[in-house]
């Protein structure tokens, strides 16, 4: 992936049709941190409620460990006695510039809905 802060141009459409969809169904533009908790709630499975400072990062890192686990990156090990998902590392994760990660987030995130919506 290319080091500057322009988005790949594949990327680029892609987010911009998630984004839009999402404004239609919400009526707010997402940023990534926002689809990364919506994510770590569909994937905890426990319905809408509210969550604490620390249990929302915990949503994001489970969304993280959920999107990387589609490309051999993580696996699931099971739940624990609070029924949160748990994910060993399989293979470490590639070194990448703060935009390049950005990038690599945000293509996991569209790979994720492209199963929900026509991206």
């Amino acid at each position: 992936m290319p080091t500057s802060k322009k988005i790949p141009a594949d990327i680029k459409e892609k987010w911009d049709k998630l984004s839009y969809w999402f404004i239609k169904s919400t009526g707010k533009r997402p940023n990534t941190n926002t689809l990364l908790f919506l994510i770590g709630v569909q994937e905890l499975g426990k319905g809408k409620k509210s969550f604490s400072k620390e249990e929302k990062q915990d949503l994001m890192h489970l969304a993280l460990c959920k999107l990387f686990s589609n490309s051999g990156f993580y696996q699931l090990e099971g739940l624990d006695e609070d029924g949160w998902p748990h994910y060993s590392l399989v293979e470490e994760l590639p070194v990448l510039s703060v935009d390049e990660q950005e990038h690599f987030i945000q293509w996991h995130i569209i790979d994720y809905f492209s199963d929900i919506i026509e991206l």
